[in-house]
């Protein structure tokens, strides 16, 4: 099959319809502009009924999170600040998840203005990794830096469709690598990769996958239009905009959604995020499982992202994490590297839970001792180039404990459970246990001497909260912990 049957046969309008409500998307221009200029002053006593709300972890409505939006008053934003703080410690406690991408291919039969992959930019070399340099990525991330998540990512094309997708899926998984004391390994993979038809869905399920991740890029149909080119796959806005409604029916049921801001109004595009959570819990029950937020960084020779029309600012950057965390309560929240570490560390307090670190995003880049991340290989500029060593010591420092868990996936925590658990405040419990256990794992196999010394008196401080906390589970915990400090891996309740 050529290039021109193989985009033919991609996108089935069939697979769409049986969603759109009387002809019309979830997603309504006018609907959403009404909400924003409705909600033009909030008062503030309409501002703190709105945070209570946000406290019981409940979804807000369109007309509430357009109220929160709007607030331009310095003693409001600073409550709305804390209790987005508060609401992530009440969900999910004070842990971290990290994770690393792992960039699969830059093949890409889609034109998009801002992005460094698009098909008419002839300043990237192609490349996309065999199944041996699949393995020998894997090796770097789990062996010697460390990482039991990753995100791999794939464009739209051929060279990169499901059946690679799958195989490379197994082919991570399969890797193992002797530690200092046990075995790395990755444990859960999230997979960042274009909208796929039902049958393609199942068997990425099938394949063992955790969140599947798709966004939207921009939820306002006029400028999707303009910056994604008609006649290309991407440039079909139901189609995408539909995906997670047939990941959630083909048995995905925790799906990524996100926007790149910079795009169109930032006001909007919460919006947006926050009204396609409504309808994924009205038609699922299960809303996003995470939401990301990403910036659009330069690229090369893509003019476009050099100078975006609508460039977010810093302080309208963390208002918007800080609206999200309110809103959209239950869900994870992804910073990534393409911001710099000063505004990473300034917005970990605002609600997020997980991120990226010993992050390249250039195609084989980790096992590339040089020129790890040369621009003509990689979608864009980073931002932060910590290592993951330096990022946890940072977390640690500042009271956070960095969570490599992926044991509620693999005892079927996930979807409506997760969500119910997540709600109630018990899905935290669990998550402690694990994150210190496998924080031990880590700090055991990974850590520099000055990462250990600083996380040491934090590990200490969360083992006394459990003991304190949970005491009727707290001898079953110590057992694992013992188990672990000599040598086991990968326990976990």
């Amino acid at each position: 099959m050529n290039i021109k049957e193989w985009k033919e046969a991609r996108i089935k309008n069939e697979e769409i319809g049986k969603f759109i409500t009387g002809g019309k998307y979830f997603i309504n221009p006018e609907e959403i502009n009404g909400h924003l200029a409705a909600e033009k002053i909030p008062s503030r006593d309409r501002v703190r009924e709105i945070l209570q709300k946000s406290l019981s972890v409940e979804t807000l409505t369109m007309e509430e999170t357009a109220c929160l939006l709007n607030v331009e008053d310095r003693e409001i934003l600073e409550e709305m600040k804390e209790t987005a703080a508060e609401v992530k410690k009440k969900v999910y406690d004070n842990r971290i998840v990290t994770f690393a991408p792992l960039y699969m291919g830059n093949y890409c039969v889609n034109d998009c203005k801002y992005c460094g992959f698009r098909c008419s930019n002839r300043g990237v070399v192609r490349k996309v990794l065999s199944l041996e340099e699949v393995a020998k990525e894997t090796e770097v991330l789990a062996g010697k830096i460390g990482h039991k998540r990753l995100i791999t990512v794939y464009g739209e094309h051929p060279a990169n469709d499901i059946d690679y997708i799958i195989d490379t899926i197994k082919t991570v998984y399969k890797v193992k690598v002797k530690t200092k004391y046990g075995c790395g390994q990755i444990r859960r993979i999230n997979v960042n990769a274009p909208p796929f038809a039902m049958d393609d869905l199942v068997k990425l399920h099938e394949a063992g996958i955790g969140t599947y991740q798709v966004f939207q890029e921009t939820y306002h149909p006029s400028t999707y239009s303009s910056v994604h080119p008609a006649g290309t796959l991407k440039g079909n806005y139901p189609w995408r905009l539909y995906v997670m409604h047939r990941a959630m029916e083909a048995g995905i049921d925790d799906v990524g959604m996100g926007v790149l801001f910079g795009l169109y109004d930032w006001k909007f595009e919460v919006m947006g995020l926050v009204a396609h959570d409504r309808e994924l819990e009205q038609c699922f029950g299960i809303g996003a499982h995470t939401v990301s937020f990403p910036r659009i960084d330069p690229a090369i020779e893509t003019p476009y992202s050099d100078n975006p029309p609508f460039r977010v600012s810093d302080e309208d950057f963390k208002k918007l994490i800080t609206v999200i965390r309110l809103a959209i309560p239950h869900t994870g929240m992804i910073i990534t590297a393409r911001e710099t570490a000063a505004i990473r560390n300034e917005s970990l307090s605002l609600g997020i839970t997980q991120t990226d670190a010993s992050t390249r995003i250039g195609i084989g880049a980790y096992t590339r001792e040089k020129d790890s991340d040369t621009a003509d290989k990689q979608q864009f500029i980073l931002g932060d180039m910590r290592s993951l060593d330096q990022v946890i010591r940072e977390f640690a420092d500042r009271g956070y404990i960095t969570s490599f868990c992926t044991a509620g996936y693999r005892c079927s925590r996930t979807g409506k459970c997760i969500m119910e658990l997540l709600r109630s405040g018990q899905e935290g419990k669990f998550c402690k246990l694990n994150a210190v256990l496998t924080f031990r794992e880590w700090l055991n196999d990974f850590a520099s001497e000055q990462t250990r010394a600083i996380a040491e008196p934090l590990i200490n401080k969360e083992i006394s909260e459990i003991r304190e906390q949970q005491p009727g589970v707290y001898p079953s915990f110590m057992e694992y912990y013992k188990r672990i400090e000599k040598g086991e891996r990968d326990l976990y309740f």
